[in-house]
């Protein structure tokens, strides 16, 4: 009766979730609702309440490290941001060609998701191409490629998707081996939709080099910008470095990153007037970061740890053996679900259902959930954190993204899909 329950509120969530546009209710309070009323669900039908509590605190742990991490990640994030560090990068793309625009861009969409993540990444490049290319088709097509360069780049990289920083978090991959087992189908992945956009947008003539704006107003000017983005990134990039020499979680290199950048900014901020010192300070960061989202984290993942603790995934996982013959065709399936159904919750779920004593650390099953949760997702532009954000900018509508850009990504996400089986 408990596993039935669970399902069911489990699917009604989804089910608002997915919907969140039409019932307007925000998914984080859906998520939160529905992960609570899970482990109440589970209290209730327990026969030892203070063994449900201890295994309850674990998992609350094995979160508070991810939300950590999240949190700390955009908080420096927003802090570059907040002193026109990004600036330096959106000088360089106003000197691109017209032509040469759409590499350029998918080249740092995939390289900043693999540093910083791929929501952070798709809100700075959308929010770019809105300055430098006027409303319509273009735009569009650039803005559904960000989506598909966000996911790939952020694929393969530790801190750049959230999926697969649980999976690291989590230990059932390292810094070095997933990089090293999905760079190569991340830029398969990428590099096949972008050799078609490519031709389309040559064969229909959509580039005009009068279509891009001026872009003087919109840079910044502050000094101390480049300096900031610099320890911002190294920051970010010394964070699996960290992990590995102190052999401490991950969320701990993030929040120690954040205090030396606390530290740096209210030193070089520390002449500025009240005023203009409050929106240089981390606590206009912080109201800034995207608060909903990891509150939307939180409670998709009490879910699952709900229905993890119940023994429903141990069952969901026997089930998926016997359906299908090999892993491969178990993770190729995932990759479509993720486009349906947030990764989030689907890696969770693997977590929950796949303990390590059954897939070592680092081996290929573990490599391909990362590859086809991260970039399944780009097959809608609901499928992802990157694909959501780019709708609500750019207001791109369900059916012109499942017209014009879905077919791309399921190319590029079957041809990394091979890739990665034939290497591994």
């Amino acid at each position: 009766m408990l596993s039935v329950l669970l399902i069911i509120v489990f699917v009604i969530s989804y089910s608002l979730i997915a919907f969140e546009h039409k019932i307007n209710i925000n998914k984080a309070a859906i998520a939160l609702f529905s992960g609570v009323l899970s482990w109440i669900f589970v209290m209730l039908y327990s026969t030892n309440v203070e063994i449900q509590n201890e295994l309850l605190m674990h998992h609350v742990s094995d979160i508070a490290g991810i939300l950590f991490f999240l949190m700390g990640a955009m908080t420096i994030v927003e802090l570059i941001d907040a002193h026109n560090g990004f600036d330096i990068i959106t000088k360089q793309l106003v000197k691109v060609k017209p032509f040469n625009l759409i590499w350029l861009v998918a080249l740092v969409t995939f390289i900043l998701s693999a540093v910083l993540d791929n929501l952070t990444t798709t809100i700075l490049i959308i929010s770019l191409l809105r300055k430098l290319l006027l409303e319509g088709k273009l735009r569009l097509y650039f803005a559904g490629l960000v989506v598909i360069a966000a996911n790939a780049g952020g694929a393969f990289s530790p801190i750049g998707d959230v999926t697969t920083t649980m999976l690291w978090i989590g230990g059932q991959v390292s810094t070095p081996k997933i990089i090293s087992a999905l760079f190569l189908p991340s830029v398969i992945n990428l590099l096949l939709p972008l050799l078609i956009i490519n031709l389309l947008i040559k064969k229909q003539k959509l580039i005009n080099v009068n279509s891009f704006i001026k872009l003087e107003t919109f840079l910044g000017k502050e000094r101390n910008s480049t300096f900031i983005l610099c320890i911002g990134l190294l920051i970010l990039i010394a964070v699996p470095v960290f992990k590995v020499i102190f052999h401490l979680p991950p969320f701990m290199g993030v929040l120690f990153g954040l205090g030396l950048l606390w530290c740096i900014t209210e030193i070089k901020n520390g002449k500025r007037n009240e005023v203009d010192k409050k929106n240089y300070s981390v606590a206009f960061a912080l109201r800034n970061i995207d608060t909903p989202s990891i509150l939307f984290f939180l409670g998709i993942l009490l879910s699952i740890s709900a229905l993890q603790t119940s023994g429903v995934l141990s069952g969901f996982a026997v089930v998926l053996n016997k359906t299908f013959s090999s892993q491969n065709l178990i993770l190729a399936f995932t990759g479509f679900v993720s486009a349906v159904i947030d990764n989030v919750p689907l890696v969770a779920a693997y977590q929950g259902m796949y303990p390590l004593k059954e897939f070592n650390a680092d081996s290929s099953f573990w490599h391909l959930l990362a590859y086809c949760s991260g970039t399944g997702g780009s097959m809608l532009i609901i499928g992802s954190a990157a694909g959501v954000v780019a709708m609500g900018i750019e207001k791109i509508s369900f059916s012109w993204y499942l017209k014009y850009m879905s077919w791309l990504a399921a190319l590029g996400y079957l041809a990394g899909f091979a890739v990665n089986v034939i290497l591994n």
